[in-house]
């Protein structure tokens, strides 16, 4: 692990905030390394409000895309409402169609099928479209990319409104509306929306022309917030309002089909972070090992007992996804070491039996253990499928984009893409992508760092400091739970090795001349124990959480590493 200090922000500033905001050096580092330099940027961050959304008409065709929508609702139109097999397109299906539903009794929706239809706008799903009468079809968290199939559908008189998030190639389609707020001509203040909010933003658009606002929408937060967390979107600014009042509504009052999902698992109240591995897997499972349609259904469903009983098969391919991602994982590990003896900067293997459902979850592993840009194929019909996912401040979807000429579709973020390749292209491509990582890569990026905020000292734990530290939550890119480093600590002589095959490290930290005393937990640690005992000196990298045991809450450190 490489530790990485964050620079000190300038002492003027500091001190400035440390007075306008009573609080202590620490706390004002945190706010300014977050951007955070004036009371009311504060007040905004501590406080988010609906009131702090956009207006949704400053995005670029968002009066074109309410404008067709209503025509299509007064003339009795069908809608189709099309979006991805994942979290981000099926929860975008399920807050659009359950909106246009209040207005409007002819919405449908279609999910492709991952396996015969792939990622995106289809011409099975256009087809479909035609053959049942529609006329409209609203796509989200898809189709920027898809001008021959926005142009074939307009052959047939089928209109499309796109709502994406993913960054747009040369051409745009041509499309009745194309919501994108990373499109080069459009000025809406936020870029960083995932599919969900941007058909929120659509919703809201829609809503105010009946005189509502955000605050009668809060109902469609908890897909928006459970969209955001899964499709790892920054935590700031708009995501982080949205983030924070879904939370809210999922902790408070969620729809019938993500409170059929909690009933599963045993939790009082979830941080973003619960979403993305409780509540994220499940609904993924769906379009991974069966169909989106299933998420869809579940996410829209209004009658318990038949939520209870869609939340029970998801969770069941859920189980069924674990099992087969796990072995698909040691067979890759095993390709992997067979090709050991190879210097190389990426990892890219392929097996044609390989699941097409999992190889995502398989790469983002592989990336953990090899920590380099990872790309695992597999067969599909007669191409090849991928899933590509990145180390830390490395952009693998500009590496794609000069890999181009060997790739027949790709599509994605600087961090996570998909891509189709021709069989015979598999080993011109795999060392072209080869060549390019590294050619671009800063050797650095192939060691895992952990960025940390600031050094404090265990006495500057105190109750009062974690409160605050607790609204800086809800923790996610651009917003990440802090990070500390406190140096030449010591074990009090209770650190030992825990858990079932003790694999964990447990300890208790002081400092010399201090009275702090507090419980670090390491998970995966407990090869470090050496570092700990006999009272050596050692540096800690932590973040600080609440541990309850037998009715107490206690403060404690979450070891990220330690040294000597």
């Amino acid at each position: 692990m490489r530790w990485t200090l964050k620079p000190t922000p300038e002492k003027n500033k500091l001190e400035a905030l440390q007075k306008t905001l009573q609080v202590d050096a620490s706390i004002a580092t945190l706010l300014l390394q977050r951007g955070i330099e004036t009371f009311e940027e504060a007040k905004k961050f501590f406080r988010p409000s609906l009131k702090h959304l956009h207006d949704p008409f400053l995005m670029k065709d968002m009066d074109k895309a309410v404008a067709r929508i209503e025509k299509a609702i007064k003339n009795k139109e069908n809608i189709l409402v099309y979006g991805d097999y994942d979290v981000d397109g099926t929860t975008s299906v399920a807050l659009m169609s359950s909106y246009l539903k209040t207005k409007h009794s002819l919405v449908y929706t279609y999910i492709p099928n991952r396996y015969d239809e792939g990622y995106g706008i289809s011409y099975k799903g256009i087809n479909f479209a035609l053959e049942n009468d529609f006329s409209l079809i609203i796509a989200l968290d898809c189709g920027i990319k898809s001008v021959d199939k926005v142009a074939y559908a307009k052959n047939l008189g089928i209109d499309f409104i796109i709502c994406d998030h993913h960054r747009p190639g040369n051409i745009i389609p041509e499309a009745e509306a194309v919501l994108d707020p990373k499109r080069s001509d459009c000025n809406y203040p936020y870029k960083e929306l995932c599919g969900c909010g941007v058909g929120f933003k659509l919703v809201q658009a829609l809503a105010s022309k009946d005189g509502k606002t955000a605050k009668d929408l809060t109902e469609y937060l908890d897909l928006v917030a459970t969209a955001i967390g899964a499709d790892i979107v920054p935590i700031d600014g708009e995501n982080r309002v949205l983030a924070y009042f879904g939370l809210k509504v999922i902790n408070t009052d969620p729809r019938t089909g993500i409170k059929a999902i909690l009933t599963q698992v045993e939790k009082t109240e979830l941080t973003i972070t619960d979403v993305v591995f409780i509540v994220s897997p499940r609904i993924n499972a769906a379009g991974r090992m069966k169909h989106g349609n299933y998420a869809v259904t579940l996410l829209t469903e209004e009658e318990p007992d038949m939520a209870e009983k869609y939340a029970s098969e998801i969770n069941n391919y859920n189980l069924e996804r674990r099992e087969i991602d796990k072995q698909i994982t040691e067979e890759a590990l095993a390709q992997i070491e067979k090709q050991k003896e190879q210097k190389r900067f990426t990892t890219v293997v392929y097996d044609k039996n390989w699941h097409k459902g999992v190889i995502g979850i398989v790469a983002s592993r592989l990336t953990e253990t090899y920590y380099r840009p990872t790309i695992v194929f597999t067969r599909s019909g007669d191409k090849l499928a991928a899933s590509a996912r990145s180390v830390r401040d490395f952009d693998i979807y500009n590496v794609l984009e000069a890999c181009s000429v060997h790739i027949e579709q790709f599509g994605g973020h600087k961090y996570a893409a998909g891509l189709t390749i021709k069989e015979e292209n598999y080993e011109a491509f795999k060392q072209a992508f080869e060549d390019e990582v590294s050619r671009t890569i800063d050797r650095n990026l192939l060691t895992p760092e952990i960025k940390i905020d600031c050094k404090i000292d265990l006495h500057d734990i105190t109750p009062k400091f974690y409160r605050i530290l607790k609204q800086f939550a809800p923790y996610g890119p651009s917003n990440m739970t802090p990070v500390f480093l406190s140096d030449n600590l010591i074990d009090t002589g209770y650190g030992k090795c825990v858990g079932a095959d003790k694999t964990h490290l447990r300890l208790t930290a002081t400092q010399p001349n201090s009275k702090s005393r507090l419980v670090g937990i390491g998970f995966s640690m407990a090869e470090k124990f050496e570092i700990i005992s006999e009272q050596k000196p050692f540096s800690a990298v932590y973040s600080i959480d609440e541990n309850e045991w037998r009715g107490n809450i206690n403060l404690q450190l979450k070891l990220r590493d330690i040294k000597a």
